[in-house]
């Protein structure tokens, strides 16, 4: 459902009083024979001088360059145990680590290139992402927030930061940011479905399907948008448009366990268990985390008596998610059936404790891919 997303980075330094730049050494390495003779040359200046800071770093940037980061990152911490105050070097650790696609390694150098130079676009920018890759999503949207702020026409990092707010369930955020994407770029179904996301989680439901609705209209067969549109309608029990939005989900994948899982419960609900039954195994046989699939599992195959299988369904309907009561009260009945009254009490005592939650918002429900991360 998301696009890669591009965000230019550059390879910067500056080792003030040395005589060869990181930016000259750029200019001069443009192949493989030129760096291989600057990791040479550099290689033999730090053997003459292993104390020589700036030469190490000098070394790290032409590793970055021929993209040997474990080198890199070697040289670069072998410059700060010498002088943690090279300007520059925090920035390109960082950036090394980043380039690794280690982000919480990038996460510490780039929080102190910052420190160093709070004006520094490039290490808010870089800590931003590293936050958003290592999944921390809370402080990238803080980091890049700013940034969208001084550069409020770049579309990829605004998306980025969108992305982020909607992930840590600042909402508000999410709805500005999307909003903004969507003047600049009307026709992006992903925002519209993104806004949507946003909008269910600050229970404005229909104002989510509407949108939903414009992306169908923009993308049809766009991955996730029809079963998004289905589940939301599922949370208004309005399940006749429910149901043909996911089989429309189904006719672009046929195997997409989701829309199948909420066309099980559909079908339960409507007393329709011989229905409902295929469509559950075939689920839990392709996903073993799809909640409610368990939850009317369990109950169809309490009804059949088959009591062990439906223990094993209820037991793993209750991992996936303890706070939800109806797994509780289905595995407390299942128990006194069973004759296991302890059991079934210690259930029922569950169920009293917690309450009610309520359906849970799109966004956790779509089917998304690791954030993607530029190159």
């Amino acid at each position: 459902m998301y696009k890669s997303l591009l965000v230019g980075l550059v390879l910067l330094s500056s080792f003030h009083g040395h005589p060869l730049s990181a930016q000259g050494e750029r200019s001069r390495a443009s192949s493989p024979e030129s760096l291989a003779q600057a990791e040479k040359h550099w290689r033999s200046v730090v053997q003459r001088d292993p104390n020589n800071a700036a030469a190490f770093a000098t070394l790290g940037v032409v590793f970055s360059q021929e993209k040997k980061f474990d080198d890199a990152i070697r040289a670069y911490k072998k410059a700060l145990a010498i002088d943690p105050k090279l300007p520059g070097l925090h920035l390109n650790l960082g950036l090394a680590h980043f380039k690794q696609g280690n982000f919480p390694a990038a996460i510490a150098p780039l929080k102190a290139a910052l420190a160093a130079d709070p004006q520094s676009a490039q290490a808010r920018t870089l800590l931003g992402l590293s936050y958003y890759g290592a999944k921390n999503f809370a402080d990238a949207s803080t980091q890049l927030a700013e940034i969208a702020n001084l550069d409020p026409g770049n579309l990829e990092l605004r998306r980025v930061l969108a992305q982020s707010c909607l992930w840590a369930k600042k909402y508000d955020c999410a709805l500005e940011q999307f909003r903004q994407i969507q003047t600049q770029d009307p026709n992006s179904a992903a925002a519209h479905m993104l806004s949507g996301e946003a909008l269910d989680g600050l229970a404005r439901t229909p104002e989510a399907i509407t949108e939903f609705e414009a992306a169908v209209k923009i993308a049809p067969r766009e991955a996730e948008v029809n079963f998004g549109l289905g589940y939301l309608h599922w949370k208004l029990s309005q399940f006749d448009e429910a149901t043909k939005y996911f089989n429309a989900e189904l006719a672009i994948d046929p195997n997409h366990p989701q829309a199948l899982a909420y066309l099980a419960d559909i079908a339960f609900k409507n007393n329709e268990a011989d229905k409902a039954l295929p469509l559950l195994q075939k689920v839990v046989k392709q996903r073993n985390d799809i909640r409610i699939a368990y939850v009317d599992l369990g109950a169809i195959l309490t009804q059949r008596k088959r009591y062990t299988e439906a223990l094993a369904a209820l037991k793993q309907a209750v991992k996936l998610d303890p706070s939800q009561p109806d797994a509780h009260f289905r595995l407390g009945k299942l128990h006194q059936t069973m004759g296991n009254m302890t059991a079934a009490e210690q259930e029922f005592a569950k169920v009293r404790e917690l309450h009610e939650k309520q359906n849970e918002d799109v966004a956790s429900k779509m089917v998304r891919p690791a954030p993607t991360m530029p190159q």
